[in-house]
């Protein structure tokens, strides 16, 4: 079955540097676009960045483009987002996520998610 496990959140300080990874088993890693989200609390969970199955492909939300890097190794079945330069608004908790566009009527997967806090 389909499983992504994230990790690498933690505390930094403003300015500071996190690298999130994402470990994916259960289907053809890739073939498929992979997706980084997050949701802070009491907010709506929102894309942050997207990334195409060979990886020449990137997509990045207004708000971190600049700051943040989304990679893959599909040797290793692992999608990354490389944050830089975090501010209080990157607080939130991460998730990666694989819609299943294999499928006729295609379900979103998401991982635990990974807690990232950004101090001021």
């Amino acid at each position: 079955q389909v499983q992504l496990v994230e990790s690498g959140g933690g505390l930094v300080q403003v300015g500071g540097s996190l690298r999130l990874s994402c470990a994916a088993s259960g289907f053809s890693f890739s073939s498929v676009t992979m997706n980084w989200y997050r949701q802070a609390v009491g907010t709506d969970r929102e894309l942050v960045a997207s990334i195409g199955p060979t990886g020449s492909d990137t997509h990045y939300a207004n708000f971190v483009k600049g700051r943040f890097a989304i990679s893959r190794d599909n040797a290793k079945n692992t999608v990354y987002l490389q944050m830089n330069n975090l501010k209080p608004d990157d607080t939130a908790v991460y998730y990666c996520n694989v819609p299943t566009t294999w499928q006729v009527v295609p379900i979103d997967y998401w991982g635990q998610g990974t807690q990232v806090t950004v101090s001021s």
